[in-house]
């Protein structure tokens, strides 16, 4: 009798284990889940902790809480100046509402290809009006909040936020990176030789202007120079000619002083005179008085 009553009670225990791991589930903070019934969803519960559920008649699916990334392979885009690039981006995104998501995409898979057919387009549409140089320029962050916003009202039907969209890098195809590297290097030749050009015009000008400059300043050296050697010339004279009416015999010697210095000057210097010329009269005589 006891080995009937220890073995109903363990059968009775197993079974009642078996419900009990059948009635309860865990959610854990970063899950979210629905409840199912018949493959038909019952609850949406997104609170962490312990949950319950009918054993063998309800089902439990999870999905992700965080955020989630997205890289769709890299494509390729025209651009509004006809250049082609290749456009590698990547998108952030978590699921807000689980019923939708389950009603609309099931799973992550078909998830990922739609949000990635949403954003390849809307990256094509606003990309198509823009130019290369956008693209560079600090009016890339007002193409992205475009392009964001855009996504974001195509998914709200399919139960995700659209968290942040960025273009990781942007490439020029080949045939495009060698045709715009050669307009590049044409374009920065053209400017060397225009700044070469502006740079000898600049060099001719102030040679110019340096060189009217030394003319003018030499010619007026000079003036300045005549001007003075006349003044010191009419002193001279001046002051020659009140010695001449003070001591008539001085000024005389003087003057032969200064004839005599003319006339010596150098060191091939020969003259042929007469020991009776006058230009020899201080020579025997300091009075000057001319030789008979």
């Amino acid at each position: 009798m006891n080995k009937i009553i220890l073995a109903i009670t363990g059968i009775v225990v197993i079974v009642g284990g078996i419900l009990v791991s059948g009635a309860v589930f865990t959610v854990h903070q970063v899950q979210q889940a629905i409840v199912m019934q018949f493959g038909e969803p019952k609850r949406v519960i997104q609170d962490p902790g312990l949950h319950f559920k009918k054993p063998f008649l309800e089902d439990v699916i999870f999905y992700d809480g965080r955020i989630l990334e997205l890289d769709p392979p890299q494509f390729e885009v025209l651009l509004e100046d006809r250049k082609r690039i290749n456009v590698d981006a990547f998108a952030r995104y978590r699921i807000v509402d689980p019923l939708l998501y389950f009603q609309r995409v099931r799973n992550e898979v078909t998830a990922r290809d739609r949000l990635g057919k949403l954003i390849n387009p809307s990256l094509r549409r606003v990309l198509a009006k823009v130019k290369l140089v956008d693209i560079l320029s600090p009016k890339r962050a007002a193409m992205m909040d475009q392009i964001q916003h855009d996504v974001t009202e195509d998914s709200r039907g399919l139960g995700i936020e659209i968290i942040d969209i960025r273009i990781g890098r942007t490439d020029l195809p080949p045939e495009t990176s060698q045709a715009v590297f050669g307009r590049m290097r044409t374009e920065r030749e053209r400017q060397a030789r225009e700044l070469r050009a502006e740079g000898k015009e600049q060099a001719q000008k102030t040679r110019a202007r340096a060189d009217r400059d030394k003319v003018v300043l030499i010619a007026e050296a000079k003036r300045k120079s005549e001007q003075l050697r006349g003044e010191g010339d009419g002193e001279r004279n001046l002051i020659l000619g009140k010695a001449y009416g003070q001591d008539s015999e001085f000024f005389q010697f003087y003057k032969s002083l200064d004839e005599y210095k003319k006339s010596l000057i150098g060191n091939d210097t020969t003259m042929v005179l007469s020991p009776d010329s006058d230009f020899f009269r201080f020579f025997g005589d300091i009075k000057g008085k001319a030789r008979k």
